[in-house]
């Protein structure tokens, strides 16, 4: 979703909130915007005047100076004819409180990505001031636009506000509000909250934002500032992710850890329904009550160049290479002496045989992982495994028995659909697991059990070196079930976990083979249709490498059960269409020849992805990519690979942002 920093301390705010902005755009890059506290600068209005060197069009960008002096600015931008306006909002302007030495707030937002903004205020320099909020977009309601973009604020200019969720009762609210005399300009359900901030605060912020969360509905994660309050960062969430951190020089709010990383590695995950107050040198917390409560900070143990691109043309490309790592950081710990041990989870040998049926709930590439563990805890463990879609599982009113274990899978832990699945299992009276990489995340917090996939900072939108921890904790998972229910013994509980520590050293090999893929690749980067085939194991897989495709490249693509295709896909299937059939499994791995034979005798160019060994597949297939071998089970691991090269590089073909691909961020923290 959206991305939040703010800063307040003993430094120029406006740089470190473009830096943090530049690491958060993962999180939205429709349009990006900062707001800076100035205590008693006068501020003289004319874009000349503030150091630009460019006025910008409304198309790209907008500056504004708001606070108490300007009680008319609001209007004189949008309409474009105070005496204060450099020109019309039509054309660009930069409203500024002119010769003020009030308090105020200055605004600065531009359309598209962060380098607008950046050139608009001299990446921050000419921005002036030491505490502000920042915020980086991406578009929930209303479109695209200087207007829509954040930080948004008051009439009268005494509130700023960034906002990452959604307001669920939005419209409600704007309709009361407009009858009370207050006017909005935007499209966005964040105007409301900064309109009801103003008609309650009367002097105390905590008090204000307070009553502000007895009225609105939805989730939401709000940076704030006061005019009136310079050096002082409001903040507030509810089901939508926040953090703070502390330093020497000064403290933070964020989203996302890699925001503040460069800065410092002491936080605090804001629990939820809590207002923080940060000044330069004290953080304090309240709840709703407006009580003060103490908070502890933990330290976040990320390198600083996880979050970096470290020579790479694309995160994704770093994040790929990164696999074999993140492998092995979240296996080797678990395993001793060829054993797993699941301590972590708070859960006794007693209980986990306990386990009756598992319910596995996640969304996008988090849901093809629990695709892969049903095959893999039932053929392990023989615990039947339901899989649904988050954003489906509470709204079917779920029946499950007694002692069904529900886990819940999410890279970010914030997802906000998967987060209302733990919570609504939570209230049926089921045990939780979560699945996730971010220590203190939402789910990590309120989930009975937690189990941490130590894949680091992932940057880029299209997820790799998290799906593949979330693969390897999977398997661990079922590895423990199946020995606690006695359903494999020592002896192949020890042969397992031997393959799976060699898995990072196989998944390496690969990636020495990335010319061969993208050479393929750039056959096949104008292509319109592509589809993935699989049978079992290899469906699950089928279905990542499908939906890896269609994120960064924009190709159309579909995956299907192999043997579903005479049942109707198959009609869509002419000349030279791409089909990518992927073939791991013994038992299956004839069936999966002749589905590949009755696509290809229909015109279709076939890729073949199989291990090793498997060389009859070049009888059918038109070019095959080879994997190393391995225990069927752990196929996966390896047959992801070369279908996320070959999206990366279906899409660097196409002269596409990999790091970005249009309409989509990295956490989805609404519904």
């Amino acid at each position: 979703m959206c991305g939040i920093v703010g800063f307040t301390g003993r430094q120029q705010a406006a740089p470190i909130l473009l830096d943090g902005l530049e690491k958060l755009e993962y999180r939205g890059y429709d349009s990006a915007g900062i707001a800076v506290a100035q205590s008693g600068v006068a501020v003289h209005g004319g874009v000349e005047g503030a150091g630009l060197t460019k006025a910008y069009s409304a198309q790209s960008g907008s500056r504004q100076t708001v606070g108490a002096a300007r009680p008319d600015a609001q209007e004189d931008w949008q309409e474009g004819t105070g005496a204060a306006s450099a020109r019309s909002v039509q054309d660009g302007s930069r409203m500024t409180g002119a010769g003020s030495a009030e308090p105020s707030i200055e605004i600065v937002k531009a359309k598209g990505r962060l380098k607008v903004l950046r050139e608009m205020t001299d990446d921050g320099r000419s921005v002036p001031g030491t505490c502000g909020i920042g915020h980086t977009r991406w578009a929930t309601h209303g479109e695209p636009s200087v207007v829509n973009s954040h930080p948004h604020y008051a009439k009268n200019k005494r509130v700023a506000v960034v906002h990452n969720g959604i307001i669920e009762n939005y419209q409600e609210i704007r309709d009361r509000l407009t009858k009370e005399g207050f006017s909005f300009i935007s499209a966005t359900d964040t105007e409301t909250v900064a309109h009801l901030l103003d008609k309650y605060y009367a002097g105390n912020p905590i008090e204000a934002i307070s009553r502000v969360m007895f009225r609105v509905r939805g989730s939401y994660a709000l940076g704030i500032l006061f005019a009136d309050r310079p050096g002082e960062i409001y903040a507030v969430r509810k089901d939508s992710p926040l953090i703070v951190g502390r330093s020497d020089q000064g403290n933070f709010i964020a989203s996302d850890v890699p925001a503040i990383l460069r800065y410092t590695r002491d936080v605090c995950f804001i629990p939820n329904l809590e207002i923080v107050k940060l000044t330069d040198r004290e953080i304090h917390f309240y709840n709703v009550d407006q009580e003060e409560v103490e908070e502890t900070f933990s330290q976040v143990n990320w390198d600083t160049e996880a979050a970096e691109k470290g020579g790479f043309a694309h995160f994704m490309l770093k994040e790929i290479y990164e696999q074999p790592k993140a492998v092995r950081d979240t296996v080797s710990p678990r395993i001793s002496e060829g054993h797993v041990n699941l301590e972590e989870l708070g859960m006794s040998q007693e209980d986990l045989a306990k386990v009756s049926r598992i319910q596995m709930v996640a969304c996008g590439s988090a849901y093809h992982v629990c695709m892969t563990a049903k095959y893999m805890v039932e053929q392990t463990a023989r615990v039947p495994v339901d899989v649904d879609l988050a954003s489906e599982f509470r709204y079917r009113n779920p029946v499950m028995e007694k002692d069904t274990l529900v886990i819940v899978v999410s890279q970010s832990g914030e997802t906000a659909d998967s987060l209302a699945a733990l919570r609504e299992a939570k209230k049926l009276g089921y045990r939780v697991l979560g699945i996730v990489n971010v220590v203190g995340s939402s789910i990590a917090r309120e989930a009975d059990s937690v189990f941490y996939t130590w894949a680091g900072p992932e940057i880029s939108v299209a997820t790799t070196k998290a799906y593949s921890t979330q693969l390897a904790a999977v398997y661990l998972l079922a590895i423990g079930l199946g020995r606690a229910r006695g359903v494999i013994d020592e002896t192949a509980e020890q042969e397992m976990t031997r393959e799976l520590l060699r898995l990072p050293e196989k998944i390496e090999r690969i990636l020495e083979e990335k010319e061969r893929i993208q050479w393929f690749a750039n056959k096949f980067s104008h292509s319109k249709d592509i589809f993935f085939i699989g049978r079992g194991l290899d469906y699950a897989s089928s279905l990542e490498g499908s939906l890896k495709l269609k994120e960064i490249s924009y190709i159309h693509s579909e995956a299907y059960a192999a043997g579903e295709l005479k049942h109707g896909t198959i009609s869509l299937i002419e000349d030279g269409i791409l089909v990518v059939g992927v073939a791991t499994q013994k038992s299956l791995f004839e069936k999966l020849i002749s589905n590949m034979v009755e696509v290809k005798s229909r015109g279709a160019y076939v890729l073949g992805v199989t291990s090793y060994g498997n060389y009859s597949m070049e009888d059918v297939a038109n070019y095959t990519i080879y994997v190393p071998k391995t225990m069927e089970c752990f196929a996966a691991s390896l047959t992801v690979v070369p279908l996320q090269l070959l999206a990366y590089y279906v899409a660097l073909g196409k002269g596409l942002d990999v790091d970005k691909p249009r309409n989509l961020a990295k956490s989805v923290t609404v519904e």
